[in-house]
């Protein structure tokens, strides 16, 4: 635990104004936050914190790469990560996560933690498919329909002046007796 302690911003005696702060993230931090998505990693993190009256904004630029397991073959591989993200800390009498980018922390709150922000943007800017560079230009330029892949299209569908599905005959038979 003594890892993340250096992700401690004290925002008690902190002005309203903006401050940066820079954080180098290593296996060590990967390993102390208990968990199983990324194993190995080192990625820098600018953040621009920005203190007014009624709550904090934290912007984070974080790159660097991470450890990753190829879905198809089970290959480790490194990712790129390089992502924006924005928080919202804003000052409340309890401590309530209201979306994913907006918190309520107390009033009172001494210190916050950004080691828990900087991980949860690192996951969200992964690719939910994990694939091995040396598969990505296999995947990426293939058309699905020249592999037979379609499963659906709606945009050739539409074939009629009025912007109608084609009928089924059978459909159509039945139409006309309801017409009468």
């Amino acid at each position: 635990m003594n890892t993340l302690r250096a992700y401690d911003i004290n925002i008690v005696g902190l002005e309203k104004k903006r401050y940066e702060y820079d954080f180098t993230s290593d296996d060590a931090f990967f390993a102390a936050l208990d968990q199983d998505l990324i194993p190995k990693g080192n990625v820098q993190t600018h953040l621009i914190l920005d203190k007014s009256e009624t709550m904090i904004r934290l912007d984070l630029h974080i790159t660097g790469t991470v450890e990753q397991t190829c879905d198809r073959s089970l290959d480790e591989y490194d990712e790129l990560v390089d992502t924006q993200q924005t928080m919202l800390l804003k000052f409340g009498d309890h401590n309530e996560e209201l979306s994913d980018e907006i918190e309520l922390i107390e009033r009172n709150t001494a210190t916050i933690n950004v080691a828990r922000y900087i991980f949860e943007f690192i996951i969200l800017s992964l690719p939910m498919k994990r694939l091995h560079p040396r598969f990505r230009d296999e995947d990426d330029g293939s058309d699905d329909e020249q592999n037979g892949k379609l499963i659906y299209r709606s945009d050739d569908e539409m074939t009629d002046e009025n912007n109608q599905p084609p009928i089924d005959p059978r459909w159509a038979a039945l139409r006309k007796l309801n017409d009468n």
